[in-house]
């Protein structure tokens, strides 16, 4: 029994060891990271009702994904999309009173704004992307307000520092 007990220490000894090992293993990859991304809102919540909303749920994959985006301008937030990202585009339904979407960094939500059609005779006061009627370029624009800027209203997080470098680091920043 005595030479048990002077082995215990050491068995404890290696198997903290082990387990220590193990688990490092299985962190040392750490977390994937998406980047930018555009989602739908889950549930498809209507424009108007963002601002009265304390939680936002995304849908259950982007619509818009960094893998989707050739290139990014940060001065005119003019994003060139793949050709099969912009056919997904041009193929949602966006009802005359928008259809809402959420700008996310490894999905936390950056901000919030409605795809807007053009033919829609109502005001939004957020950040719109138009819905494209051409199929060339293919490139779509976030915006300010819609039908012009200046029913914007709000703080413009287009330029958010998370965004620029998430994009930055994807190698998608035009220019």
């Amino acid at each position: 029994m005595k030479s048990w007990l002077r082995r215990f220490p050491v068995f404890i000894l290696v198997a903290a060891i082990t387990v220590t090992l193990a688990l490092g293993a299985c962190t040392a990859k750490g977390p994937a990271t998406e980047g930018f991304a555009i989602y739908l809102t889950k549930n498809d919540i209507s424009p108007a009702m963002l601002p009265a909303m304390n939680y936002i749920g995304l849908a259950d994959a982007p619509l818009i994904s960094g893998d989707d985006v050739v290139s990014y301008n940060a001065e005119t937030h003019e994003i060139r999309l793949s050709d099969q990202a912009f056919i997904k585009i041009t193929q949602i339904e966006v009802p005359t009173a928008g259809k809402s979407f959420v700008v996310c960094v490894d999905k936390q939500i950056m901000y919030v704004g409605a795809f807007w059609t053009p033919i829609s005779s109502q005001s939004f006061d957020g950040i719109t992307i138009m819905k494209p009627l051409t199929t060339d370029p293919k490139t779509i624009t976030v915006r300010l307000g819609y039908p012009i800027a200046s029913f914007f209203k709000g703080y413009d997080q287009r330029s958010n520092p998370k965004i620029i470098d998430a994009l930055e680091k994807a190698g998608k920043l035009a220019g």
